[in-house]
């Protein structure tokens, strides 16, 4: 009975337990980044603006429509005055009151039929709302490669705490088989010392490389927009490198999907498109509008010697479907120099813009291959790093049985462990170079998660 008892309470305990969260992948760091990060926010605030601009711009071709439903009245006390006919008043000076309401329902509108101007500049706008949607997906490749590089940081900086925790424990180890040979008189004074030396160095290389977890955990925190506290455990998984690319491949998915390159082309066109348009504002544009009143009433009353009561005159109109129309031709004589203005600063966007996209496209063979050749030595690095660590660690056990057997100092042996701990620094520094790499890549060609 006493063993149920403790089985249930076990159980009990185990479904208590909240399960371990997942490590945070380099896919998982990338998702958070690219809905809370700071740049993200302000590509995405960049598209609204610019859908907004091309909303804007619909008003110049679009007709307006209005209505407008009204009531007025006024009222008039003790006027006074006279009436003339050929000179001779034919009524004396008298007072008088009135009144008169009036009503009406109208619906109107105008529309510029024809106003190149403001048909240009309506593309522009579409132009300018495509760059804005390109300009976000390469803030989002910015993005997920500013991302992948800081995780892979944490990453390399996690394996290399490691690497110093165990150079840390050989160097404690070795400092107390040392001292053991040195209170029996096989070794001398300096060797301890020397091994002491080892010992406190490996202690300072641990205590900067935990630190460094530390700050490469909150660079990335800050990367992907949350707290250092709400970041999870990351996954130091480093794998090997997934195989060659081929160059020309490479560069043609470069010029066909890199969106910074559409990006530019159509900020060029839009700014093309904005000069024309200004400079068609210099030309006649044709305005038409027209009204329909479905109902009009207006009444009104006239007391005349209000003083006396001596009566009143009554009147009242009301109108049905009136409707009216008109059509313009229009021409800007002169502005204020407000055309010129404008052509000049559109000329001067058409000049930026076309230094930006030629710059994009004059340096893309050269960025693609910068990455190619960042990569290809990535992959001879964790390829030479891998046999560098088999030779030093075969080393280390030639020389740890060496010494074992006293053929070999204490400094032989502490030299043998730091070339190892030296070789496997650079392999994990090569394997975290290819995670970056491999994301520069698909940055550099126009992929993206």
């Amino acid at each position: 009975m006493r063993r149920i008892v403790l089985l249930a309470l076990a159980l009990a305990a185990l479904e208590t337990t909240p399960a371990a969260a997942a490590p945070l992948t380099a896919d998982d760091a990338v998702k958070i980044a690219l809905q809370h990060s700071t740049q993200m926010i302000q590509a995405n605030a960049s598209v609204l603006d610019a859908r907004g601009g091309m909303w804007s711009a619909y008003s110049g071709i679009l007709p307006r429509v209005s209505g407008s439903i009204g009531r007025n009245g006024s009222f008039t006390k003790l006027s006074s005055g006279s009436q003339a006919f050929g000179g001779f008043v034919t009524q004396p000076s008298s007072t008088y009151d009135a009144e008169a309401f009036s009503g009406s329902t109208e619906v109107s509108g105008s529309w510029s039929i024809l106003d190149l101007s403001s048909w240009t500049s309506w593309s522009s706008a579409r132009q300018g709302a495509r760059a804005a949607n390109f300009d976000r997906s390469a803030a989002r490749a910015d993005v997920i490669l500013a991302t992948k590089r800081q995780f892979y940081e944490v990453v390399k900086s996690m394996h290399l705490a490691r690497v110093s925790s165990q150079a840390l424990r050989l160097a404690r180890d070795d400092e107390r088989r040392v001292n053991a040979l040195f209170e029996v008189g096989s070794v001398s004074k300096s060797d301890l010392l020397k091994a002491r030396v080892r010992t406190s160095q490996s202690e300072l290389d641990s205590l900067v490389a935990n630190h460094t977890v530390t700050v490469q955990r909150i660079n990335l925190a800050t990367q992907i927009g949350i707290p250092e506290a709400e970041l999870a455990e990351v996954d130091s998984t480093l794998n090997p490198a997934a195989g060659t690319v081929d160059a020309a491949n490479v560069l043609a998915e470069a010029r066909a999907s890199r969106p910074d390159l559409k990006a530019a082309e159509a900020s060029l066109k839009a700014a093309e498109l904005s000069l024309r348009s200004a400079r068609f504002s210099r030309l006649p544009y044709v305005t038409m509008g027209g009204s329909w009143t479905p109902n009009s009433k207006r009444s009104s009353k006239f007391y005349s010697d209000a003083a006396h009561d001596s009566g009143s005159t009554f009147s009242s109109s009301e109108t049905e479907d009136a409707v009216s129309g008109n059509i313009a031709v229009n021409l800007n004589i002169f502005d204020g120099l407000a055309t010129e203005g404008r052509v000049s600063s559109a000329r001067a966007s058409v000049l930026r813009a076309r230094a930006t996209r030629d710059a994009l496209f004059r340096n893309l063979d050269s960025e693609v291959r910068q990455v190619l050749l960042l990569y290809q030595e990535a992959i001879e690095r964790e390829a030479l790093g891998r046999r560098t660590v088999e030779s030093a660690g075969e080393n280390l056990n030639l020389v740890q049985q060496k010494y074992n057997v006293g053929s070999a100092t204490i400094l032989d042996l502490i030299d043998s462990q730091v070339q190892y701990q030296r070789a496997q620094s650079d392999l994990v520094s090569a394997l975290a170079a290819i995670r970056v790499a491999e994301a520069s890549l698909d940055r550099v060609r126009g992929v993206s998660q």
